[in-house]
């Protein structure tokens, strides 16, 4: 455990006789540092000395004491940086979440890293289904207007019920302010700040991704200045672990290019 700006956060740091650069390791939403240990263990044998942490609010780290944006972790991530001594430029892997946070940090704190592997990625925003917008608006007319008339109690039900239906697995597993730490990462959309990326960025996609599908990695690939996407067959959104040993071989190839070990 680490005390990071008063909260104390679960990391794991491995490999740290390696011989190459180190490599920060972020995870998804609602995941933890145990789904990052597989492609670890590949890196270390590798030579990359590897850290991984539990971000607030998952796995063995407290929430965070307010509900946070997408930035707000992002400013997290630097002061982790900063409390376990990675000041020189680290190379970044982040899945889902984690690449959110990537897009932030590459285009706007980029002295901190050299490359960053971006795995199936969140922070493209999907259009809305069709009609879900209308249904929304409706909804938040009725949900309202019944607190205005005083009925705050079929108020609640009411917003309990929308989302059972509508909300999604994520959002309803969330509680507290991890709920709406939830509603705000959700809601920024990341594709106009991709366009600001100023480190090489690789990202990684499985062709079966159905909760961040391909066509945001071509939407990435085509916003971030220097990127390239390398799309891994048969694998689903946790695509570096479906192809846990051609994920690893591939990061380290791109990490070694035109580096020099630590």
């Amino acid at each position: 455990m680490l005390d990071v700006d008063g909260l104390p956060v679960h990391c794991v740091r491995l490999g740290q006789d390696g011989t190459r650069r180190p490599v920060l390791l972020l995870h998804g939403w609602g995941a933890n540092v145990d789904l990052l240990l597989p492609l670890a263990d590949w890196l270390v044998r590798l030579g990359h000395p590897v850290t991984a942490l539990d971000l607030p609010g998952f796995g063995a780290t407290p929430e965070p004491p307010a509900p946070w944006t997408v930035y707000d972790y992002a400013r997290f991530v630097l002061k982790f940086m900063d409390a376990c001594g990675l000041t020189a430029p680290v190379n970044l892997f982040g899945h889902s979440f984690g690449g959110r946070l990537g897009l932030i940090l590459g285009a706007q704190s980029p002295e901190r890293l050299h490359k960053l592997v971006l795995a199936d990625s969140a922070g493209v925003k999907p259009p809305a289904p069709s009609g879900a917008q209308a249904r929304l608006t409706a909804y938040k007319a009725v949900r309202d207007g019944l607190k205005r008339v005083g009925l705050s109690g079929l108020s609640d039900q009411l917003r309990t019920a929308y989302n059972a239906r509508y909300g999604s697995s994520d959002f309803n597993a969330a509680q507290g302010v991890m709920r709406q730490t939830f509603v705000n990462v959700v809601n920024e959309d990341l594709l106009p700040l991709a366009a600001q990326v100023q480190r090489p960025v690789l990202l990684l996609w499985g062709d079966r991704d159905e909760d961040t599908p391909l066509s945001q990695g071509r939407a990435l690939e085509a916003a971030i200045p220097d990127a390239g996407l390398v799309v891994l067959e048969g694998a689903g959104h946790y695509s570096y672990l479906d192809r846990l040993a051609d994920a690893a071989r591939i990061m380290d190839f791109f990490y070694r290019q035109g580096d020099s070990p630590a």
